[in-house]
């Protein structure tokens, strides 16, 4: 995906209410050459299978609240620790949208071409911390 073709909604967490239920997607992006909403679900565990189903929910809400009649269907995305291929190839053999598993690394410190232009840790947990409160407020 390039980072110049999308748009980050501007809360850590994109609420949605589905019959008087509360459900907060972790990421929601806009991909403008795409013309679709990209879903983005972030683990800090192994895969599961009931992942697919959490997402499968997030891409036919947004498919239906959110989705123009002109943009193609909602991509879903779930970040993990790590994955076992097969696990992740049962649980998504037979869904029908477009829904995929990646894993993601964590280091000690961003490579020097994205230094300065990404928040700092205590920027991101600002904004955290002032997303969670008003999550609070609201409930």
């Amino acid at each position: 995906m390039n980072p110049g073709a999308c748009i980050l909604d501007a809360f850590s967490q994109y609420h949605l209410e589905v019959e008087g239920e509360d459900f907060y997607i972790n990421l929601l992006f806009y991909h403008l050459r795409l013309r679709c909403f990209v879903v983005i679900d972030l683990k800090v565990e192994a895969f599961k299978p009931e992942f697919s189903g959490k997402m499968s929910f997030y891409v036919s809400a947004v498919d239906d609240l959110l989705k123009h009649r002109d943009d193609l269907p909602t991509i879903g995305i779930i970040l993990c620790k790590n994955k076992k291929q097969k696990i992740v190839e049962y649980a998504l053999r037979d869904m029908n949208k477009p829904i995929g598993v990646s894993t993601y690394q964590l280091r000690e410190a961003l490579p020097e071409q994205l230094q300065g232009s990404l928040p700092t840790v205590e920027q991101l947990e600002a904004e955290l911390e002032a997303v969670e409160l008003e999550i609070e407020e609201e409930r």
